[in-house]
């Protein structure tokens, strides 16, 4: 496969709020960028919404008038069917799937794609938990197939996953990394396992927190408080979810945990089953955990420093034993590890360093702690994790 160079043609298979903003982040980057969608109306609102982000850009003095007119130009919207199926990707060099989270839909899109596109073109999947292998099944060679998983907004967020499948070429996964390297993202490298990095690890930041709703030891608005001022979070899990969607978040939650054979650890709640099926989502839909409606009162946290501590420490304890779990089973390094949990999802530091920083023995003795109290296995604490208490050896030198 030849290197991919600064005007290798890029294909988006996908019109929705990601396959849009990675065209755009392309688009950027200085490629020319088509955009495919069966759906002219997803097509339309793609465009109108990277006009609208990039006039934003103007607007806040970030771009200049003639530079956003440069990247709107480099891109090019096509109806799947009325322009022939796949054939708009047949000159690219790199094409981004980013459509729904089914896998009998992507594995078919894949052998399309496969079919239009030349021998040395890559073919990339944006999925966020789906096994990558499978996926490049569909292909003839599915040496040329990785995940490259964006972080919505693509053009803000600055992590990217590499996830390479069990025939994913190395050279196919360096030039790619390359690739996205040079336009300005931080990637890592990912084993294709169920969730990768971020996803995969972060699922006790909200199970834990639903668990401990569920048990009435504290409401929605004191764990959020609790783990925004005390924990340094960005936002509380209850937030989180109201504005990623509890449709979206559900339904990654119950990806991890079926793809995980059904392991406790990724057990999904009902409570925010009930929500989903109850088309209480969230923000976009007005209502979640809490109301957005307008006029809406929102409750006030208890505000105990104790209990705000106690949450945390519960909480946090999950965190560092799947993040020391991902390290046992190499799902990637303990750099990658950290990097991608502050730079995907805000952490306010890697878990890794932070688990140094308490002490392993301190964390496993709160895990034993909640396994002693509730029996479950979902507290097991990490092989890993249990060798470095015992040993007094940190995950940073």
């Amino acid at each position: 496969m030849p290197p991919f160079t600064p005007d290798t043609p890029v294909g988006v298979l996908g019109a929705g709020a990601m396959g849009s903003g990675i065209a755009q982040v392309a688009a950027a980057a200085g490629h020319p960028v088509v955009v495919v969608d069966a759906s002219t109306d997803a097509l339309g609102r793609a465009r109108d919404g990277v006009a609208r982000a990039l006039e934003r850009e103007v607007e806040r003095k970030r771009l200049d008038e003639g530079r956003a007119a440069e990247i709107v130009a480099r891109i090019r919207f096509a109806d799947l069917v009325g322009a022939g199926g796949m054939e708009p990707f047949a000159g690219c060099g790199l094409v981004i799937e980013a459509i729904v989270e089914q896998l009998g839909v992507k594995r078919d899109s894949f052998a399309a794609l496969e079919r239009a596109v030349g021998t040395d073109c890559v073919l990339a999947t944006n999925t966020s938990s789906l096994s990558v292998s499978s996926i490049a099944s569909a292909c003839r060679s599915p040496e040329r197939v990785l995940g490259v998983h964006f972080f919505n907004p693509a053009p803000v967020m600055p992590l990217v996953e590499l996830v390479p499948g069990v025939a994913t070429a190395p050279e196919v996964l360096a030039a790619t990394r390359s690739l996205v390297d040079g336009w300005g993202k931080t990637t890592v490298v990912a084993a294709d396992t169920p969730g990768f990095i971020v996803n995969r690890i972060a699922r006790p930041f909200y199970g834990e927190a639903l668990r401990m709703y569920e048990e009435g030891i504290a409401d929605a608005p004191t764990i959020d408080w609790a783990m925004r001022e005390i924990g340094g979070f960005r936002m509380g899990p209850f937030e989180l979810m109201d504005f990623i969607g509890h449709d979206v978040n559900f339904t990654v939650t119950r990806s991890v945990f079926e793809a995980f054979f059904y392991d406790p650890r990724y057990r999904p709640s009902l409570t925010q089953q009930r929500l989903v099926e109850a088309g209480r989502l969230g923000k976009k839909t007005g209502r979640g955990f809490y109301d957005y409606r307008d006029g809406a009162a929102r409750p006030g946290p208890r505000t105990d420093q104790a209990l705000g501590e106690a949450i945390v420490e519960r909480i946090l304890a999950m965190l560092v034993n799947e993040a020391a779990d991902a390290v046992l089973l190499r799902v990637a390094t303990p750099a990658d590890i950290d990097l991608a949990m502050t730079k995907g999802v805000n952490y306010p530091k890697g878990l890794l360093a932070w688990a140094d920083e308490l002490g392993a023995q301190r964390v496993l003795a709160r895990l034993t702690a909640l396994q002693d109290e509730y029996g479950e296995d979902r507290y097991r604490p990490s092989a890993l994790l249990r060798r470095m208490a015992r040993e007094g050896t940190r995950f940073w030198p």
